[in-house]
């Protein structure tokens, strides 16, 4: 814990003191990135002492009331409090080296921010106590609010911080209720004696539960929760998009995992809830990133398909442990909770690769890329790793959490009887559908970011980043391939983190030793590909084989406009596999004679859970909200009556349960 407190006192001084006034710019920056690194890796080295010497705690009191300084740092707590402090270190040393050149942020506003965020994130981490609990969610909303809006003077970034405010304040009070019955229920808001929930009638037991799932699930990302996330990743700075993507959205799965572990009996329903959530944020993330010209919005819902994964996962572990089905229930909280770290581990990387591309280049729009691979070969190469990563292919670490996750598939479809076998199976195989989308993803996004001729002229004038930036990308790419050819490394986090949730020892050696031959094996096999492919290449030069230009459909000088653009490379899955609500608008570009004059092509993709779900409620509250604005008229008297009648409320609310 001392560990822990110096790690809180060193981020939240360096914040304050980065922002002092009239302090240099020069000095802020490095003020708040030494003391954001300082504060991390003191973070870390408390996190691993806890993993390695057992659960520590700490209770100081406080007046509030229901309120207690209550902290503990057991096996679930440190498995989330390592991607924490290790995207909010490499953040920083990469957030250094990504402001330094803007001139229109205030650095020592960012950094206060931004230590703000690590800390309150830690501190949600470590609550025992609901009230704590509470004052660091709202901590933690706030800074990231703020850290989205940071170039507020533009309308789009004004507009997602709004859409981000008003998504986490619903999902706190979904929480403010959850913690009210909660405590009322267990006679204390302490975590020591909410082990009370289990005995609690079905009902009661179930209210929490959806309570629990609207507040955590809407800071998760949980469709269709999920509508800031897409908004907000694009705003905020490159290294706080990474942050917020790789830590910040799993403290919300934190706080979800926290509370079923009252739960000791959970009924089946509640797993099929989150499966259905979890696999129709799957499918409807994936489907959005496809249709996305913009990198950091296609990357936004990429993280609600993996937090669809994760949910799944966990989904399918309370339905298997409801059916005792031990094995399978093991399996798939394992490969939940390895997704957990790997998709922090993956989309930092593939966050900074973009925030690379974009300071390289200026741009976020994949059309006015291409050709990047040549001008910014480090990140491209770390973008391509990140990319098979994500796209769950070997060696990486992506492929790790999902083979486990099919494995309790398999094994449940094993041991259910009659037609219950049958429905692993087609979850399977609409969990394979999401997996092939993505590979269609991220091709995409190397295919028309890197590779080919520029799309525009910023893309020739593109230029590698500093190595501020560089080396958290290439660390974090040696992480990923770590992860992905020695899992069992991981068996001692995600052990400590099953006993807390209910599985003292998840799994038998032999299942991660066979995930990690999977991933040696894959990993051999593309290297062999690899290999004939640079041999070929070296002979075919040594050879009389002849070279010709591209065929350009008849015309004589091609241009980089007869390449596929990014919406045009998904055209075809678009028509064969989206339903009509996923398909962009799309409009002009038709020929209207023998001999055309210059037609342009409008594509125009839109989230309908926004459009046609969230913005018609907006629009009526928002309309209710300015006719109560009567009720403040300005007259005094009206006010002093306003008093009069809620005291005489009250005394008869008092007088009649005293009576």
């Amino acid at each position: 814990m001392n560990l822990l407190f110096w790690s809180w006192g060193i981020l939240l001084v360096g914040g304050l003191a980065a922002l002092f006034p009239g302090l240099p710019r020069q000095f802020a920056r490095w003020l708040g990135c030494c003391s954001a690194v300082a504060g991390c890796i003191f973070g870390l080295g408390a996190t691993i002492d806890s993993l390695g010497h057992g659960p520590a705690t700490y209770m100081y009191p406080w007046t509030v009331p229901g309120g207690a300084v209550s902290l503990s740092i057991d096996g679930l707590a440190a498995f989330f409090l390592v991607p924490i402090f290790l995207i909010g270190l490499l953040g920083a040393i990469y957030g250094f080296g990504y402001l330094a050149d803007s001139s229109s942020r205030t650095p020592g506003k960012i950094w206060f921010f931004y230590n703000l965020l690590i800390l309150s994130m830690t501190l949600v981490v470590t609550a025992a106590n609901g009230m704590l609990f509470l004052v660091a969610w709202e901590v933690m909303s706030l800074s990231s609010f703020f850290l989205v809006i940071d170039d507020h003077k533009q309308s789009e970034v004004r507009r997602a911080g709004l859409l981000y405010l008003l998504a986490t304040h619903l999902g706190g009070a979904c929480l403010f209720a959850f913690f009210l019955g909660a405590g009322t229920l267990c006679g204390s808001l302490e975590f020591s004696v909410f082990s009370r929930l289990a005995t609690l009638p079905p009902i009661a037991a179930s209210t929490l539960f959806c309570l629990m799932l609207l507040g955590f699930g809407s800071k998760a990302g949980l469709f269709p929760l999920h509508v800031w996330l897409p908004e907000a990743h694009p705003a905020a700075p490159s290294h706080v998009s990474a942050l917020m993507s790789g830590a910040m959205v799993k403290v919300g799965i934190y706080g979800m995992l926290r509370m079923l572990s009252f739960f000791s009996v959970t009924p089946a329903w509640w797993g099929w809830l989150m499966i259905v959530a979890g696999l129709g944020g799957a499918l409807f993330g994936i489907g959005m990133a496809a249709t996305q010209s913009d990198l950091k919005r296609s990357l936004g819902y990429s993280t609600v398909e993996n937090i669809g994964i994760i949910f799944f996962a966990l989904g399918f572990w309370l339905i298997a442990r409801a059916e005792g089905h031990t094995l399978a229930a093991s399996l798939a909280l394992t490969g939940g909770l390895l997704h957990i770290w790997n998709h922090a581990l993956f989309k930092s990387l593939l966050f900074f690769g973009a925030g690379s591309i974009l300071h390289g280049s200026g741009s976020r729009n994949l059309n006015r890329m291409g050709g990047l691979l040549g001008r910014m070969p480090v990140t491209g190469l770390t973008l391509v790793a990140g990319a098979m990563a994500v796209g769950a292919l070997p060696p990486m670490n992506g492929l790790v959490g999902e083979w486990f996750i099919y494995r309790a598939l398999i094994e449940s479809g094993g041991e259910a009887q009659g037609m219950a076998g049958f429905y692993p199976l087609v979850l399977m195989g609409l969990l394979a559908l999401v997996g092939g989308m993505v590979i269609l993803v991220f091709t995409r996004l190397i295919g028309i970011a890197l590779l080919g001729q520029p799309h525009h002229h910023s893309a020739t004038t593109a230029h590698e980043s500093g190595w501020p930036m560089l080396a958290p990308m290439m660390v974090l790419t040696g992480l990923c391939l770590v992860a992905g050819v020695l899992p069992t490394l991981l068996m001692g986090p995600v052990a400590a983190a099953g006993a807390i949730l209910g599985h003292p020892l998840l799994l038998p050696r032999k299942e991660w030793i066979s995930a990690m031959w999977l991933g040696l094996g894959g990993g051999g096999i593309i290297l062999m590909i690899g290999m004939v492919v640079i041999v070929t290449k070296i002979f075919s030069r040594k050879g009389s084989v002849g070279s010709a230009s591209t065929w350009g459909c008849g015309f004589q000088v091609p241009t980089f406009r007869m390449s596929y653009s990014a919406e045009g490379y998904v055209e075809l899955a678009q028509k064969g596999l989206f339903c009509s609500c996923l398909r962009p608008q799309i409009s002009g570009g038709r020929a209207i004679s023998l001999f055309p004059g210059p037609a342009e092509l409008f594509h125009r993709s839109t989230d309908l859970v926004l459009t046609r779900l969230y913005h018609p409620v907006f629009a009526r509250s928002a309309d209710l909200c300015s006719r109560l604005r009567r009720v403040q008229a300005g007259i005094v008297h009206l006010y002093l009556f306003y008093i009069f009648l809620a005291t005489i409320l009250l005394l008869g609310w008092v007088a009649h349960f005293q009576g």
